[in-house]
């Protein structure tokens, strides 16, 4: 008896580690995020400059960098590399993590919001639209 509830037990730790990243990523929808995405869509677009830059490309580019588009100071000097944690952090408080942007907007304050936002944005960025449009 001993032995099978031994057994049970390693078997429900390993359902539990593969099971883990599992429930993470299934709180993260894109489709989802596409409905929150058209927020931003008032000054960005996934492909060209509005008044906001461009999404395509969006992850592991430094903040600021969009060739020819006009930043802000803040924004070009603020360091940021985009990254699921730094979009995070700045679509949480826009104003408060890059003090003096330009982006006037108040922020996704949902935090599953978010990260259906960039679930979104990741998913937008590897279809074939945005690898042309870098």
């Amino acid at each position: 008896m001993r032995a099978a509830v031994q057994a049970f037990a390693a078997c429900a730790a390993a359902v539990a580690i593969v099971a883990a990243p599992l429930a993470r990523s299934a709180a993260r929808d894109p489709e989802a995020g596409l409905a929150i995405y058209s927020r931003c869509a008032a000054c960005h677009a996934l492909a060209y400059d509005r008044t906001g830059p461009r999404h395509c490309g969006l992850f592991g580019r430094r903040a600021g960098s969009v060739p020819g588009f006009e930043y802000s100071d803040a924004m070009k000097k603020s360091g940021i590399v985009w990254n699921e944690a730094t979009l995070d952090r700045f679509l949480a408080d826009p104003l408060g993590t890059v003090p003096g942007t330009a982006m006037g907007y108040a922020g996704v304050k949902d935090s599953k919001e978010r990260a259906d936002l960039i679930a979104y944005l990741k998913a937008a960025g590897e279809t074939a639209a945005c690898r042309s449009a870098r």
